[in-house]
């Protein structure tokens, strides 16, 4: 299922940094596209999909031209304050250290803040491989903005749990804020951020499914 979303007029790479958003978003945006509900628990099986995301290459037919080649070892874990994602964030950072990884920080940041500088620096020091996002939406949105803006964060190597996986979230960020994004459902489904477009796919059957 795909959803579409405005889109600047150029969308390369080059152009993109020219035509960064403000970090902010204006509150007459987020009041068009919320309300927000409030994320809910993730579900194991989400869980284990978003650990298969990141322990595969990407598909070597993905065009994105910062791909990644390698799984991933060292993460930061980012996510909003609420019980849900703090939650999320924890289970996720257990399961990676339990698989052999390393969890290099767990950032959160709040769902309003006058610029969200200083957890988008706690976000990217110490260069990590990949990120994993639990968040509530709209904070969400604020944060990549200002991600994007003002360091060196890569959306390609960003995975995310369902409650960031809202097509609103292109239109409020931007449409390649957030290109390259991608995480699991409840069900054990995918979706991908691409430009100004969220692709969802079903869970894939397995043996003793039908």
């Amino acid at each position: 299922m795909r959803s579409p979303r405005p889109t600047p007029p150029d969308d390369s790479p080059s152009s993109s940094a020219r035509l960064a958003p403000s970090p902010r978003i204006p509150s007459y945006e987020t009041d068009a596209y919320g309300p927000f509900d409030a994320p809910t628990p993730h579900t194991p099986v989400e869980l284990a999909v978003l650990l298969a995301l990141l322990a595969a290459p990407h598909d070597p037919g993905d065009r994105a031209p910062r791909r990644r080649r390698t799984a991933p070892v060292t993460l930061t874990i980012g996510h909003s304050r609420d019980d849900a994602s703090a939650t999320a964030a924890a289970a996720f950072a257990e399961a990676w250290r339990a698989a052999g990884g390393t969890v290099l920080a767990l950032v959160d940041w709040p769902e309003r803040a006058a610029s969200w500088l200083r957890p988008a620096r706690r976000f990217t020091a110490g260069e990590p491989d990949a990120w994993v996002v639990a968040a509530a939406p709209l904070g969400w949105a604020q944060m990549s903005r200002r991600l994007r803006h003002s360091t060196a964060w890569d959306p390609f190597r960003t995975y995310g749990f369902a409650s960031v996986g809202d097509s609103r979230l292109v239109a409020l960020a931007g449409s390649e804020t957030l290109h390259g994004m991608r995480g699991a459902t409840p069900d054990g489904g995918t979706w991908l951020m691409d430009r100004r477009w969220v692709t969802r796919q079903p869970p894939r059957l397995t043996p003793d499914r039908t």
